[in-house]
């Protein structure tokens, strides 16, 4: 049997010349208003590009160089008898996009090997992906930290099919169109026997596998849009039904599964399981068009608001499901599998909730997971996080080190997955709309060129300061007057919203709806859309108050001290590069602060919001955040800290220390903190 091909003569990626058009959905399924871009249409511009840059000088460019045991040449995803799971596929995700997006051939020169792998090795009867490694067949020990069980479990491979769908989106390559038709008869003749998962039959899939059967079906759909083949509809119908009961689930009644948390006798949810579930009624809704997907998913929202909402726009998912105390863990996996799923949320129902979800996750939950040079990350962040070191936390898994900077630290998962956050929120900045126009999802700096009203080619670019400041400016480049639709996304936030066309007022849009703008347009014009931003606060654990400004939530920086503390390099890393020891951060200044009644009953008269001149290049930064708040705070002595972590904020209205003087205290966005307090606790009337 053959099972390998040289990948030295892998260099095939750019066998179509073009790119196709955007994809839309064809009867049976049900109408979608919008639909991506092809890969390479959207051009990052500003402090997006910077960020993606800085992915690439990162982790996301070299963790086949500094993690080669997982995501070097011994991959099995590329006929090496090492790692057969998702970790390399999930590099590889995020790679293909941020390759793309920067035109950076090095970076897409790494991910060649992958697809080409992929496509020269799918088997006779379909099947892709890696091959099962007897142990006697291995030249030396499988690779430590590999995962080399179960080689065809169905999991993996819908990582790769999002990569194969991602190459054809940008380049056109038949070959994927043909090895993805191979595989989903493959699929429809072997589910049967061999299920998503089944507890009772070891050649099954896995728990993972129909928990995110919702990522399978979504390439499925997509590929009968592209071909029209019915067979792939009655293969969407049997992944449905091997899939958890993702509706049912998210329904209101005993069944509620988003209601539990981790210590109930019900097992919880799993927290990246739920952010790719998210999505599964919806891309289910396109077949059936039952109502009760899309009403559940409106529920599932809720429900996490109420029993497990965080105010950087995730929950409290230590693992599993956890509860809304601010000294929770949220996972990296978390944040850019949500991303994700709202991104082809939105695509499908054309609900502006779901571009505002989103920025409230990318704009506050993923930057701060980050180091700025990407060469570590947080496998948990906390909405109050006081200290980062080695420790005991009230996490549901809590090995001790997971919340400090590292490359490995906790599970490998978020070092590979990561990099899809920021390349596909910028990949879905646009979108092509089913009238023939384009649509502005979400706003950050960058340049769309794309095909409207049959076969005009416009090139729309975005600046502004957005989400720092209110304005976002669109200016319109074409070779001649050209009349179609921009759609605009108004956030729900933003009440009296203005707009106006080269000068001239156009109207309030409506806060919470995608505004249609029709008319004529010609090379020059330039739209401002001015989403103001009044200050308002939020309520969340034990009557505590966030401060939020348009997308963004503001936290207390606190100033903080980083150690660089020594380690072993653990199994699968290189010799050289970050993967020893790790990044702790101990706080350097008092962090126990409460808020005035009156500064969380009138926000905006009691706090002071300033601007720098412009904004830099990494905005993501405590010293160069482009916008600050002054207000004033009272230090709550009683308030300490507990298992490493702030205590549970005092409930509020908390008691007034006898003697309590304000102090001045200084907010920042906090995508920019690294240590924080986000869940303020406010302070009565009365003292001690």
């Amino acid at each position: 049997m053959k099972r390998t091909v040289s990948l030295l003569a892998a260099t095939t990626l750019t066998v179509a010349a073009q790119s196709p058009g955007p994809v839309f959905n064809r009867a049976p399924l049900a109408d979608k208003p919008y639909t991506e871009l092809p890969l390479g249409s959207i051009r990052p511009e500003g402090w997006l590009r910077d960020e993606l840059e800085r992915m690439a000088a990162g982790m996301s460019g070299h963790l086949d160089e500094w993690y080669p045991e997982v995501c070097g040449e011994r991959n099995a995803w590329l006929g090496g008898d090492g790692d057969t799971w998702e970790r390399g596929p999930y590099w590889i995700d995020g790679l293909y996009p941020l390759a793309r997006l920067l035109e950076n051939d090095t970076l897409l020169e790494k991910t060649k090997p992958w697809i080409e792998w992929t496509l020269a090795n799918q088997r006779d009867n379909g099947q892709i992906g890696p091959y099962e490694t007897r142990d006697e067949d291995r030249t030396r020990p499988a690779p430590q930290g590999a995962q080399v069980h179960k080689p065809d479990d169905w999991w993996p491979r819908m990582v790769m099919l999002k990569i194969l769908q991602q190459h054809y989106m940008a380049t056109g390559d038949e070959r994927v169109i043909d090895c993805l038709t191979r595989y989903f008869r493959y699929q429809l003749k072997e589910l049967p026997q061999r299920p998503l998962h089944d507890p009772n039959n070891p050649d099954s899939g896995s728990w993972w596998a129909a928990q995110r059967g919702g990522d399978n079906l979504m390439v499925v759909l997509w590929l009968y849009n592209i071909t029209g083949d019915k067979f792939l509809l009655e293969l969407g119908d049997l992944i449905h039904q091997q899939t958890v009961p993702v509706s049912d689930w998210f329904s209101p009644g005993p069944q509620n599964h988003v209601q539990v948390r981790a210590d109930q006798n019900r097992p919880a949810l799993h927290c990246v399981n739920l952010a790719q579930m998210m999505k599964t009624p919806t891309i289910r809704w396109q077949q059936d068009r039952a109502q009760r997907h899309l009403d559940a998913t409106e529920n599932a929202f809720a429900d996490i608001r109420t029993f497990h909402g965080q105010p950087h726009g995730l929950y409290g998912g230590d693992e599993g499901m956890h509860g809304d105390a601010p000294d929770r863990g949220s996972e990296l996996c978390s944040a850019v599998e949500m991303m994700f799923s709202l991104e082809k949320m939105f695509e499908i129902t054309g609900n502006p909730a779901h571009g505002d979800r989103l920025e409230r996750i990318a704009f506050n939950a993923l930057p701060t997971q980050c180091s700025d040079d990407h060469h570590t990350r947080q496998y948990f962040q906390q909405t109050n996080q006081v200290l980062i070191d080695l420790g005991d936390r009230d996490f549901l898994n809590d090995g001790g080190d997971r919340n400090v900077f590292g490359l490995l630290q906790g599970y490998p998962c978020c070092t590979c997955n990561l990099h899809q956050g920021w390349p596909k929120f910028a990949q879905h900045l646009w979108m092509a709309s089913k009238d023939e126009g384009l649509a502005a999802v979400a706003y950050a700096p960058s340049t769309v060129t794309a095909e409207v009203a049959g076969d005009r080619t416009v090139t729309l670019s975005q600046t502004g300061d957005y989400p720092f400041r209110e304005t976002v400016v669109i200016s319109v480049k074409t070779d001649g007057p050209v009349t179609f639709p921009l759609h605009l996304r108004v956030p729900a936030w933003a009440p009296r919203a203005e707009l106006a066309i080269n000068g001239e007022d156009d109207g309030t849009p409506e806060p919470g709806t995608m505004h249609r703008l029709e008319r004529e347009w010609k090379d020059g014009d330039e739209i401002r859309l001015r989403l103001r931003m009044p200050l308002r606060t939020s309520r969340w654990f034990a009557n505590s108050r966030a401060i939020e400004r348009g997308p963004l939530v503001y936290a207390m920086a606190v100033k903080g001290e980083p150690r660089r503390i020594a380690g072993d390099r653990p199994g699968g890393v290189a010799p050289t590069g970050p993967g020893r020891g790790h990044l702790e951060v101990h706080p350097a200044a008092a962090w126990n602060y409460g808020l005035p009644a009156e500064v969380v009953e009138h926000p905006g008269k009691h706090i002071k919001v300033s601007f720098s001149d412009e904004v830099p290049n990494n905005p993501w930064t405590p010293e160069d955040a482009p916008v600050r708040m002054t207000t004033r705070g009272i230090r709550l002595p009683y308030w300490t800290m507990n298992r490493h972590s702030a205590a549970l904020p005092p409930h509020s209205p908390a008691v007034t220390p006898e003697d309590a003087e304000e102090e001045e205290i200084t907010l920042i966005p906090y995508g920019a903190t690294t240590l924080r307090i986000t869940s303020f606790p406010w302070l009565g009337r009365h003292r001690h």
